[in-house]
C-alpha cells in the first residue's frame, strides 16, 4: 500500500509538471532561429467579416530580415494588429524563412552584423 501511495504521488507530480510546462513554454519559439527586421507599413490588410458582423483585420508584412551574421532572408509574417512602424522585431523562424512568432526588441539587443544591414537599408 505504501508503494502504491508513493507511485501515485510521483504520477501526480509528473502530471502537474507536464501541465506547467505546457502552460508556460511557447513551442512556436522553442528551437527556432532568430532574424531581425525593422517594421515598415503592412503590405496587405486582410479583412474577415464574422457572422456577428464584426470585422477582423490581419496585417501582413513582406520584407527582408537579417540573421546574427548579417545574412539577408526574405520573410512574410502577420499580426492581429498593425505593428508600430520603425520598431525592431526579433522573428522566430524555421526552415530559414517561416515565421512562427516575434518579439519587439531594442536596438541594443540586435547583433552587430544585423544592425549594420538594418542601418544600410534605411
Amino acid at each position: 500500500m505504501k508503494k502504491f501511495a508513493i507511485l501515485l504521488m510521483v504520477v501526480v507530480f509528473l502530471f502537474i509538471g507536464g501541465v506547467v510546462v505546457l502552460a508556460t513554454v511557447d513551442f512556436n519559439r522553442l528551437g527556432k532561429d532568430n532574424v531581425y527586421v525593422q517594421v515598415t507599413e503592412p503590405t496587405n490588410v486582410e479583412e474577415t467579416v464574422l457572422e456577428s458582423g464584426e470585422v477582423m483585420q490581419r496585417f501582413w508584412y513582406e520584407t527582408f530580415a537579417y540573421d546574427e551574421s548579417g545574412e539577408r532572408v526574405e520573410v512574410e509574417f502577420s499580426a492581429a494588429k498593425e505593428l508600430r512602424e520603425n520598431a525592431y522585431l526579433m522573428l522566430y523562424v524555421k526552415n530559414q524563412n517561416e515565421v512562427t512568432s516575434y518579439d519587439e526588441v531594442m536596438w541594443e539587443v540586435i547583433p552587430e552584423a544585423a544592425q549594420n544591414e538594418l542601418t544600410e537599408d534605411e
